[in-house]
């Protein structure tokens, strides 16, 4: 743990905290990966009258934060900017209001109903593929995002989704700098009005309210909108906070882990070799099912590892209520802890040569602190949709791998930036070769 020899958490003064915050306005997830690499695992970095950050990336750390004292941190302030977009559904609510929202959500996500959606996963995907021509070169982030924006809506919304994915796509990049910036306003500056008078932010909202709006209006629905409207608990306000939040967080952080899934199969053809011949040998040539995730464990590690590289929610953020001690760190009441996934999944503690890519390490039972590995997030908080998305990244996957090969375009160099979500930055262009007619 990084203590100066007095006992405080290791970070830089006033003065260059006020550098130290610049930078993050620009590049926040390289500047978290500067901080941590000049002053280690444990970081303070002031802000304003006695108000400080903390960035804590050890799993100690994150299993005190996110369970074990969990009572005493909620949403940080950096999350309103996010709660200005997308309202006060699951990710951005609090108290009763989260508690309400969790009950009626929950269930549609239990294990018993998630199997269920494969059959409609697989079918999107292998309807996507089949659309691909031999030697065609396409950005495969945007198909990744057509895929799962069309999945999400089919399965839980009763809506075909799939020609909105490219408008939804440039929206929500608008909106996540958006935030970003956002997050460095005083007070309510950042709000849904001031949004809504600012060029471009302004059109990506309106699509995404049209968006939310048909999907509502649609007059088949799917298992969770029937649920959400049958229950009776949601005002139209509750009901197009939910569903939009639902639409953006369930398809967006599963199209980013798939883009970067294909860039690193790319980048390491010997995985892709091994994930090939393991869809090949359990599927035989049919289309994958629910009942092939445990009959697919290379698959899974494959994202897995790819996750824990770029972990598309790469930073979990909350205020402290009340003084508190983390692992041996004295925080007091209003401090802002930051528990990034981005910077736990690379400490060479526990992770040994943490920029290589070995989904190896997900083979077998983990030898890891438990909570050295979040990808969605942990305790009370962790992501309704967990189960729902790793079914839906392992069938896309091995439908994909099934009968198609992407590679990244000769001299392409792919970048991520970090926003609300870890994504990457414009087209990732990849050559698609047919392996087999399917």
């Amino acid at each position: 743990m990084a203590l100066v020899a007095d006992g405080r958490v290791a970070g830089p003064g006033p003065v260059e905290a006020a550098r130290w915050w610049l930078r993050m306005m620009r590049d926040p997830l390289g500047t978290y990966g500067a901080l941590g690499r000049r002053y280690g695992d444990t970081i303070r970095v002031p802000f304003g009258k006695g108000r400080a950050l903390y960035v804590l990336s050890r799993p100690e750390h994150a299993e005190h934060v996110l369970v074990a004292n969990q009572a005493n941190y909620v949403k940080a302030f950096t999350y309103r900017p996010l709660r200005a977009v997308l309202g006060n559904g699951l990710l951005t609510s609090e108290g009763e209001t989260w508690k309400r929202h969790r009950r009626v959500v929950q269930p549609v996500f239990a294990q018993r109903h998630v199997v269920g959606f494969a059959p409609q996963i697989v079918e999107t995907a292998v309807a996507a593929v089949r659309r691909w021509p031999d030697g065609v070169t396409l950005d495969a982030a945007g198909a990744m995002r057509r895929i799962t924006l069309d999945v999400v809506g089919r399965a839980l919304f009763g809506s075909e989704l799939a020609g909105d994915a490219e408008r939804t796509g440039r929206s929500l990049e608008i909106l996540q700098r958006g935030a970003v910036v956002g997050t460095f306003l005083p007070g309510a500056a950042a709000s849904r009005a001031l949004y809504e008078r600012v060029p471009g932010m302004s059109g990506a909202l309106a699509q995404l309210d049209g968006l939310v709006q048909r999907v509502i209006g649609g007059s088949s629905g799917g298992e969770l909108l029937n649920l959400l409207k049958e229950r009776g608990e949601f005002s139209e306000e509750d009901l197009h906070d939910e569903v939009l939040t639902l639409l953006l967080a369930g398809h967006e952080t599963t199209a980013s882990a798939l883009a970067w899934t294909l860039v690193l199969l790319s980048r390491y053809p010997a995985a892709r070799e091994r994930l090939e011949s393991e869809v090949d040998e359990v599927l035989k040539g049919r289309e994958p099912q629910a009942e092939d995730m445990d009959r697919l464990p290379w698959t899974k590690a494959v994202l897995e590892e790819a996750m824990r590289i770029y972990p598309p929610a790469w930073t979990i953020e909350r205020d402290a209520v009340a003084d508190d001690d983390i692992a041996g760190v004295r925080v007091p009441a209003g401090s802002t802890i930051a528990v990034p996934p981005y910077l736990l999944h690379r400490n060479v503690e526990i992770w040994p040569n943490p920029e290589g890519f070995q989904p190896e390490r997900f083979m077998g039972e983990a030898k890891r602190p438990r909570y050295a590995y979040l990808p969605f997030g942990g305790g009370r908080r962790i992501c309704v949709g967990a189960g729902f998305a790793m079914l839906e990244a392992v069938l896309v996957l091995a439908s994909i791998s099934r009968t198609h090969r992407l590679d990244l375009a000769p001299g392409a160099t792919v970048k991520g930036r970090a926003g609300v979500t870890f994504r990457p930055v414009g087209p990732v262009p990849m050559r698609v070769t047919r392996r087999h007619d399917g």
